[in-house]
């Protein structure tokens, strides 16, 4: 299964960002994203941002990974 985590990021030094996932902040590549900024989220995927995405739309990612973990599937 493939699983993309949302973040936001922190800091942008091109071609890396420093994300922050919940409290954890992890270096990612943004070589697909090259307009991404401090403060816009992004969907990451082994090590590298995928897609810009909004405050809405992670709250709803955030409700299903949260369902997908009380049910045991993560």
């Amino acid at each position: 299964m493939c699983l993309a985590i949302p973040a936001e990021v922190e800091e942008v030094n091109f071609p890396i960002a420093i994300v922050n996932f919940g409290g954890t902040r992890k270096e990612v590549r943004i070589d697909l994203l090259p307009d991404v900024r401090v403060g816009d989220y992004v969907l990451v995927h082994v090590g590298y941002a995928i897609q810009k995405v909004d405050v809405k739309e992670v709250e709803e990612l955030a409700a299903i990974y949260q369902k997908l973990q009380e049910e045991g599937i993560l």
